[in-house]
Formats: C-alpha cells, structure tokens, sequence
C-alpha cells in the first residue's frame, strides 16, 4: 500500500515525498483511515513504529477539509498531550514537516523554561497545540489557554503518562474538553489503569 491509496490530500501527500516516505508503516496503515472518518481510536503502538504520523496526517488533513470557523482568529482545535518534552518537541517537528505546505500553525509547550516565548505564541494564535500535562494545566489556570474549541484530542504514550504519575492530570485537562470531539489514544502497552482511561474517554 502507498499513502496515494489512503485518500491522503496532495499537499500532505508532497510534503510526505519531501520526507522521503512513501509506503505507510502497519499503525498508519490501519489508524490514518478511520481517524479521516471522524471515529476514536485506541491504538497499541511502540515508539519507532511511526504512530506520530499515523495521527498527524490524518488531524492535519480534517482540520483543512473542515475549514476554520472563524476566518480572523485562530482557536486551539487540536490539544496533542505527550509526557515529556522531547516527544512534545518532536510531535511539533512533524506536524511542521507534514503540514509543510498547509497553513497550519502549531505550538508546543512544556515546562522546566520561561513561560513567556510560549505565551507570546499563543497570543498570536494557533491550530495546533502540544503539551505536557503540567505546563497546560498551569497556563490554563492563567487564562492563557482556553480549550472550548477543540475538536482532537490525541493522548500519546499514555501509559508513560501513568508510569511519570500526571494521570490525574490528565483526567483534570479531559474534564475541560468539550463532549464532542475525536479522541485518539496511543500506548506502547495497555495496563488496567490505561484502559480504565481509555473507557472513560473514548
């Protein structure tokens, strides 16, 4: 199978050319179509097997066929939580390479630096925000981040989320969300705690 077959749009499919990729791994595969169809998914997958694609394609193609609501300003519509910030760092890198030729503006914030840079860029407006728990859950409490107006969710490596203690913390951030929006999970293994999650969410 090529990403041709997976009814990928031509902007995503040439940045992905410009990324030298051209057959899907088996977790794009499987999770890139029915996350195009507006279903929830809970997905096994290790790190390495491409699971940051397998969501970011897919995210970035439904937020250009649904189009921005609001034409001057910019609202958070996709919410990417990972555990650590070199992951978050990395998920940001990808959504820049595959949206190369999409205007999509993304932001990743994470704690243990100034606050201020990432502020600075959330004032300025963005599509796409990437996080650690603790960093989002602290802006928010400063009015920095409003979440009304998501539609994805995406939970990445949620059992490290479990292993590192910001399960809670994630509970805090999913209570704020609106009902109504995509839920994508993804975990390298499925312990009793990530599926309890997984229940509660999906």
């Amino acid at each position: 199978m090529t990403f041709d077959q997976l009814d990928i749009i031509k902007p995503i499919l040439k940045a992905l050319t410009h990324e030298g990729y051209t057959n899907p791994t088996p977790i794009q595969e499987n999770a890139i179509k029915p996350i195009l169809d507006g279903r929830d998914l809970l997905a096994c997958a290790q790190t390495g097997t491409g699971k940051t694609a397998a969501f970011v394609i897919p995210i970035l193609q439904n937020l250009v066929t649904m189009g921005r609501k609001n034409k001057t300003q910019r609202n958070i519509e996709v919410l990417i939580l990972a555990p650590t910030r070199e992951l978050a760092i990395q998920i940001g890198q990808s959504i820049d390479a595959y949206g190369k030729f999409l205007n999509i503006k993304n932001t990743v914030i994470f704690g243990g630096v100034s606050q201020k840079t990432q502020v600075d860029s959330l004032n300025r407006g963005v599509d796409i925000l990437v996080a650690t728990p603790g960093r989002l859950l602290d802006l928010m409490d400063q009015g920095y981040v409003d979440l009304d107006s998501i539609k994805f969710f995406v939970l990445d490596e949620a059992d490290r989320m479990l292993d590192m203690g910001f399960i809670n913390d994630v509970k805090k951030v999913s209570y704020k969300l609106p009902k109504e929006r995509q839920t994508l999970l993804f975990s390298a293994t499925m312990p009793e705690e990530i599926e309890k999650l997984a229940n509660t969410l999906l």
